[in-house]
């Protein structure tokens, strides 16, 4: 084979490979560039970590060691490297810190280990005393998302978007029992509820919904929800009904308890969860659409009204966790100006979901009290980009997440499939949507087959 022929397939390899990674850069990172990262971090290890300062300078030990034997001083040591995995979206690398290293280190470093290694991003964080793993991702999996074909399917927790780093993010309400949804207009926040639903579509959970837009964003999806309520008024009565389901709960398990000296350990409990199976009431999801019409008012009427329902909010986040209730509210603003028990109401909210939002004063509102960080990372989410979002929690961190897109026939399709499982709740039958029933499936009848005419 010639030396021009050779050019000519070495270019056109070339091509393909830079129009693969534009057009599918998952199959180009599997393919080709998995490879070539690898071979980058095994060649520029040392080097990059010196650069960076990731190193420890040597021991008195081997400086003693090497004036005895009239040797050059050893050099400064980067950390071990424990193992190196690739995955379907980049590099998980784990490393053994030198004596007098700090994981805090690491984590500040992870913008030049980016440029350094040529990825697309790097996370850092402490696995163990004296183990770091920094993860990698060699493309940007929030450009477009695509959940992977086999995700964990247990109880309510639930994925809802693709975190930044390349794994999943779940909604789990037994570890978080609220959240916060913040974000402007066509930011995504009906998106990621969709989402919320559909995926709950499928579970044991009794849906809750108050969306005071005239139900424009739940009525649709009516089907898997045991109860609906479209305006502040229907709502107030609504959030006092799950109050009194609560109360109710409570007074459940406060019988079933009868502790005395002979109850195994394992039957003493205090919420919902430790029921048995037959008494275990349907857990409770309610989602809040657009929470600032319910604390809006003009007139004393509708002050009284909001009263009722924030002093009900407050208490359903406060107690209901044990009970098996589950609040997700959802707005543009949720700041001090809407009024008295807010800032109550907000501190029980644990997650905290900020999409794009209009000003910094509004990304106080999710993270000003936990994470001024993410409150930066908030105000740079771009236009272009709907369904990006950062979410955290009360600990303090944060990471950016994005929903894929869930079409709202998506999620129809997903309550109507699953309407069989939308369980009637005691209490709240006056607020069960009434719907008409779904039309019968076409019957194909099949064709009748042609016969030959009588002959004489």
């Amino acid at each position: 084979m010639s030396t021009t022929t050779l050019l000519v397939l070495a270019l056109v390899a070339v091509a393909a490979a830079l129009v693969l990674r534009r057009l599918r850069p998952a199959w180009y990172w599997l393919s080709i560039g998995v490879t070539l990262a690898v071979l980058r971090l095994v060649i520029r290890y040392a080097s990059v970590m010196d650069a960076c300062g990731l190193t420890a300078p040597p021991s008195r030990l081997r400086l003693a060691l090497a004036r005895l034997t009239r040797r050059p001083a050893p050099e400064s040591r980067p950390p071990r490297i424990l193992s190196i995995r690739p995955t379907r979206t980049g590099l998980r690398l784990r490393l053994k810190l030198q004596p007098g290293q700090d994981a805090f280190d690491f984590a500040a470093s992870t913008d030049r280990l980016r440029h350094s290694f040529a990825m697309h991003g790097v996370t850092s964080r402490e696995i163990r005393s004296g183990v770091v793993e920094l993860r990698m991702t060699g493309y940007d999996v929030l450009a477009r998302v695509q959940m992977p074909a086999a995700v964990e399917q247990e109880g309510l927790r639930v994925p809802v978007a693709l975190r930044e780093d390349g794994a999943i993010h779940y909604r789990d309400y037994r570890e978080v029992p609220h959240a916060l949804n913040l974000g402007a207009t066509k930011s995504g926040k009906s998106v990621y509820q969709r989402q919320l639903v559909t995926e709950l579509a499928s579970r044991h959970v009794a849906l809750v919904g108050i969306d005071c837009k005239q139900g424009v964003e739940l009525a649709p999806l009516a089907r898997r929800f045991s109860a609906l309520a479209d305006n502040p008024d229907s709502a107030a009565d609504l959030l006092e009904a799950l109050v009194q389901r609560m109360a109710d709960t409570y007074q459940m398990i406060r019988s079933e308890q009868r502790i005395s000296a002979d109850t195994p350990d394992d039957e003493i409990t205090a919420d919902l969860w430790g029921l048995p199976d037959h008494l275990r009431p349907v857990p409770v999801v309610l989602l809040v659409d657009e929470v600032a019409e319910l604390a809006l008012f003009s007139n004393t009427a509708e002050k009284k009204r909001r009263e009722r329902i924030i002093t009900a909010l407050v208490r359903l986040v406060q107690l209901g966790r044990a009970a098996g209730i589950y609040v997700e509210i959802c707005g543009q603003r949720f700041g001090a100006e809407l009024g008295d028990g807010i800032t109550m109401l907000r501190s029980q909210l644990t997650g905290r979901i900020a999409h794009r939002v209009n000003d910094e004063a509004s990304a106080k509102m999710a993270f000003g009290d936990i994470s001024p960080d993410a409150v930066l990372a908030t105000t740079q989410i771009p236009v272009e980009r709907p369904g990006l979002a950062v979410t955290g929690d009360s600990t303090g961190g944060w990471v950016r997440i994005r929903t894929p897109f869930t079409t709202m026939r998506q999620a129809v399709n997903a309550c109507t499939a699953h309407a069989h499982r939308t369980p009637v709740l005691d209490g709240l039958e006056p607020f069960r949507p009434v719907l008409a029933d779904l039309p019968p499936a076409p019957v194909e009848i099949p064709p009748v087959p042609a016969t030959k005419p009588l002959t004489a």
